[in-house]
């Protein structure tokens, strides 16, 4: 019997996985729903009575897995990068033009592998001989996390695939959730008297991060596939358009409005098509990816930092709407800075709903005459905080209220001060502001800066409004039982928040520096200051004249040092530190032959891809090179990642060399080589 029941059975799964890639994947079903549940109701039905012979990979296992307490961790062996953004003709025709010369290619049009941008959740799936063993999210782009179960659980994503697979596959796409589902699912939720989402894509990344796979399976989940990362055993086809289609016939979803276009021409033509289409597309997109379609000429091209050199995403405008100005808010942030905020009257715009707005700084308010009432224009683009673009004049009220700067901190009272030639208003409160203590902890507890694990902003909030904390120092008094008392913090998390204040003893003078938050005293600055003065005494005893012999410490920067250390307070806060056991080597110049890059000085800029900011800085200072954190005649190297931006632009002004990632990595390497 068991033999005859494993024939059915594997009789049964061949043949829904055929119905499936017919449904998923070729859009073009044979049968009727109602027939292929009844072939899911006898393989499960089977299943349950040989339950010896249910396999990972059968139809009826896509929820298989009970709900998990956290996500795994996953490192992505080739990293997921991202594409540079163009928003109008000029910058797509600029990108073209850059490819073309690079290629030496400038007398012909290339052909390009276009396909509309998905506005969904990134995604990387592994597939070894065949099998489905692994899904993850995108991340930081070097890492991500382990949502296996729930892409298991999207219909169009095969757990096993057709033909003959390589014996190892990732691929990588967009998981998306259909519109038609989307309105289906608000639907259901509006009877129900539930909260509904507020757009596709957060409903699609919401059910791709539920720590129960069921809830993942309940949503209308899609899936396109657009690459591949890490395979073995594989020879990938020459042409981009050519690998879509061999993913195509390992069962695997591909974008039906992919196409091949010709030139930059054909490039604008296609966004143009899209565009126009984009209302009656059964999915939300926000723009269009044009890629070299010759693999080996993107090779060839390369990459810089975190984006590829032969691919683009030409986004669509931002969105923007009306809506009228509520009030206006003045939020304190880490430095003191008081910034204006638009409350405004919720609006939906750029697929989210909208109710605050940035106004920057009180001379923007004033020069866009922004007043309490106004109807404006709010701006949104992608992920970018939404902005007041303009007040829509001619529907003034004669009640609108002018935006006036407090004189006194809205959160502790404390006089605002606004210095001369500086567009930023200051609270003066310091530690004693609840709102800059607030930020001022978050930053001290940052990853770059002493790196406290499970230090959350909500655990923050609570330690402030009750008033346990009132300086970095009061951290490392606090017990187990103090932190188990406040909101969603268990006795076990405590301890662990416990344990990883008590290893935050254990710092280096650049991080305890870039910690404490001195205005204007990023990474870098906090790096030449450590190295220059050695340790925390000599720099606390520094004047602004010594201040200013340090690199990259101009007055203005050597005058926030000065003024904060000169602050009994914040001189009580380190000396509190140290009385808590809060420690740091002192930094020695290395010695001539440890340092082959002394002399040199470098500026990261942009975002990097394999190496973060941290980590390169500690690279290029183990060698004995200074980084930077401005561009001047005196730099070697400016390193550019991916958005570089001003000190970039400066570098080429000054003629100062300029390197990407790969180049970096080339000097660090060939500087640790023994008689190099």
């Amino acid at each position: 019997m068991s033999a005859t029941a494993q024939r059915r059975i594997d009789e049964l799964r061949a043949t829904i996985e055929h119905h499936d890639y017919r449904y998923h994947v070729l859009d073009d079903p044979e049968i009727s729903d109602a027939e292929y549940d009844r072939l899911m109701i006898e393989l499960r039905a089977l299943e349950a009575q040989h339950p010896e012979l249910v396999t990972p990979d059968s139809p009826t296992q896509r929820v298989g897995a009970a709900p998990l307490s956290s996500f795994a961790e996953v490192v992505h062996r080739v990293p997921m990068l991202s594409l540079e953004n163009a928003f109008s003709e000029e910058e797509v025709r600029a990108f073209d033009r850059r490819v073309r010369e690079r290629l030496d290619a400038a007398a012909g049009a290339l052909d390009y592998a276009a396909e509309p941008k998905l506005d969904g959740l990134a995604i990387s799936i592994t597939y070894r001989d065949g099998r489905l063993v692994q899904a993850a999210t995108r991340g930081d782009g070097t890492r991500g996390e382990d949502v296996t179960a729930n892409i298991r659980a999207i219909r169009g994503t095969p757990l096993r695939l057709r033909g003959k697979p390589p014996p190892l596959l990732e691929v990588r796409g967009e998981v998306y959730m259909p519109l038609e589902g989307f309105a289906r699912m608000n639907e259901a939720a509006v009877a129900r008297g539930e909260k509904t989402f507020v757009n596709p894509r957060n409903a699609a990344a919401g059910a791709v991060r539920q720590l129960d796979p069921k809830i993942s399976a309940s949503r209308p989940l899609g899936i396109f596939l657009y690459g591949v990362g890490m395979t073995e055993g594989w020879t990938i086809p020459a042409r981009h358009s050519e690998l879509l289609a061999e993913l195509r016939g390992f069962g695997l979803r591909t974008c039906p409005q992919a196409e091949v276009v010709q030139g930059i021409d054909g490039c604008l033509a296609y966004f143009a098509r899209i565009g126009a289409a984009r209302a009656r597309l059964p999915y939300q997109i926000d723009g269009v990816v044009y890629k070299v379609d010759r693999r080996d000429w993107q090779e060839q091209l390369g990459f810089v930092s975190r984006a590829p050199r032969w691919a683009l995403a030409h986004k669509f405008p931002a969105d923007e709407a009306e809506t009228t100005v509520a009030a206006v808010e003045f939020q304190v942030g880490r430095t003191g800075a008081v910034t204006p905020v638009a409350r405004l009257e919720p609006v939906f715009v750029g697929g989210v709903t909208v109710s605050n707005a940035t106004l920057h700084n009180i001379d923007e308010v004033q020069r866009k005459d922004v007043r309490v009432g106004d109807t404006v224009v709010i701006r949104r683009a992608g992920d970018v905080i939404p902005e007041v673009v303009r007040v829509v004049a001619g529907r003034r009220h004669a009640h609108a209220k002018p935006v006036e700067l407090p004189a006194y901190c809205p959160v502790c009272g404390s006089p605002v001060v606004r210095l001369e030639g500086e567009a930023i208003a200051r609270c003066t409160g310091g530690f004693r502001c609840r709102a800059q203590r607030r930020e001022a902890l978050k930053h001290y507890a940052a990853r770059r800066a002493l790196d406290i694990d499970g230090l959350g902003d909500a655990i923050v909030d609570q330690l402030v409004e009750r008033d346990l904390v009132r300086s970095p120092a009061d951290l490392y008094s606090l017990d187990a039982g103090t932190l188990a008392d406040l909101e969603r913090m268990g006795e076990k998390s405590a301890q662990n928040l416990v344990a990883a204040i008590a290893a935050s003893r254990e710092t280096t003078l650049p991080r305890l520096l870039f910690g404490l938050g001195i205005r204007d005293v990023g990474e870098s600055t906090a790096l030449a200051l450590a190295q220059h003065f050695g340790d925390i005494d000599a720099l606390m005893a520094a004047d602004e004249t010594q201040l200013q012999q340090v690199p990259d410490v101009g007055p203005v920067v050597a005058g926030h040092v000065a003024r904060f250390f000169a602050d009994p307070a914040n001189r009580a806060v380190v000396a509190a530190l140290r009385a808590h056991g809060v420690h740091w080597p002192p930094i020695a110049a290395p010695r001539a032959e440890l340092a082959p890059l002394g002399g040199l000085t470098f500026v990261l800029t942009g975002k990097l891809a394999q190496l973060t900011r941290e980590a390169a800085t500690e690279a290029l200072t183990a060698l004995g090179a200074k980084v930077a954190g401005s561009v001047s005649k005196k730099t070697s190297y400016v390193v550019a990642g991916e958005e570089a931006g001003s000190k970039l632009d400066k570098a080429r002004a000054l003629g100062v060399p300029v390197i990407d990632e790969a180049e970096l990595a080339a000097i660090l390497e060939s500087r640790r080589r023994p008689g190099s």
